[in-house]
């Protein structure tokens, strides 16, 4: 820990399995909610329908509006055997092809076709970078998803009980998200209504999630990671609406990523691969609603880095160690972690 490198192991916690939550919590907004003060390391419990106690007039919502495509699409292999095309994005130039992950790709050289349940087919391509490959769909990409694809679950949600439409925002509008934008899924209509009424705004922003939700940390040193590049989208509104708030209140890590890249860059649309490791000084953020996220994960460390950002002098580490006594004190007060977890507020 003296080395100026940081280590993706100082960024592991122990999670017991029976704390990843299976369903999500029935309304969206029962789910519990646990506030952190960054600056002193205060801890208070709530629910998230009273989520406005700590919001004021002043304060901008801004979320991720991107909606969840049914992007797993099982199928067969043309030869025989059980094949799964799990799709990214589509490609810059052909709206025909797209990235995705196949499996199992060993078995899928390129040429292959993979039959849907549609009766539609994608057929294999060229291997990219990390995995990833080319596949081309033989009519319209929507279509065929709609027909033959699933939303993709993580897979640590072996429960797939709940209903497509609760792994999407209630503000989802515009289709690219190979992952839902998880710390919105708490939001009803009902309270973000309640929440306009008492003053405070909301805009959106669009970030379409992609393959960096299912990798973990790579290397030793997280300066080794790369985070893929992920489209996104600033509405001339919503840079307005920053501009003029008191404190803007990210709601997700992705919403974060789209505020503090259009800051840096003063780009309205783009790809970012904005990579946020503590220490770092946040352009744009002055809150954050999130959810508790996975080990040795990129998420963890924007959120390490978020906690660093409001503490006086403090080192990566202190703040990796009063984010990590925030997740233990959730953990003994039965909390549910991950995507269809509880949240947090940090301020």
């Amino acid at each position: 820990m003296t080395d100026s490198r940081l280590r993706v192991d100082d960024f592991d916690y122990e999670l017991p399995p029976d704390a990843i939550a299976q369903v999500p919590a029935e309304p969206r907004d029962a789910s519990r909610l646990l506030v952190l003060h960054r600056a002193s390391g205060r801890i208070e419990h709530a629910r998230f329908a009273n989520i406005g106690h700590w919001l004021t007039p002043a304060d901008l919502l801004v979320v991720n509006d991107s909606r969840v495509i049914p992007a797993r699409l099982p199928g067969r292999r043309s030869g025989g055997g059980a094949a799964e095309v799990l799709v990214l994005r589509q490609a810059d130039e052909d709206p025909a092809t797209w990235e995705a992950l196949v499996r199992p790709s060993r078995r899928l050289p390129p040429g292959s076709r993979v039959e849907l349940r549609s009766g539609n087919s994608v057929v294999v391509g060229a291997r990219l970078a990390d995995g990833v490959r080319a596949v081309t769909f033989d009519t319209d990409p929507a279509e065929v998803m709609a027909a033959a694809g699933d939303v993709p679950l993580p897979p640590y949600i072996t429960d797939r009980s709940a209903p497509a439409e609760r792994y999407q925002t209630v503000y989802a509008r515009p289709s690219g998200s190979a992952a839902a934008p998880t710390a919105g899924l708490h939001f009803t209509t009902r309270l973000l209504d309640q929440l306009e009424h008492d003053g405070v705004r909301r805009a959106a922003v669009t970030l379409h999630v992609g393959l960096d939700t299912f990798r973990p940390l790579e290397g030793e040193f997280l300066d080794e990671h790369r985070i893929h590049r992920e489209w996104y989208e600033v509405p001339t509104s919503t840079r307005v609406a920053v501009d003029r708030a008191g404190r803007v209140v990210a709601v997700g890590t992705t919403s974060v990523r789209v505020l503090e890249t259009a800051a840096r860059l003063d780009t309205a649309s783009g790809w970012t691969d904005l990579y946020i490791t503590p220490p770092y000084r946040f352009a744009a953020t002055g809150a954050l609603i999130t959810n508790f996220h996975l080990p040795r994960s990129s998420l963890l460390l924007l959120v390490t880095a978020f906690v660093q950002d409001g503490m006086e002098s403090a080192t990566p580490y202190e703040a990796r160690d009063r984010l990590l006594r925030a997740y233990a004190a959730a953990l003994k007060e039965g909390y549910r972690f991950f995507s269809f977890g509880d949240a947090m507020l940090i301020v």
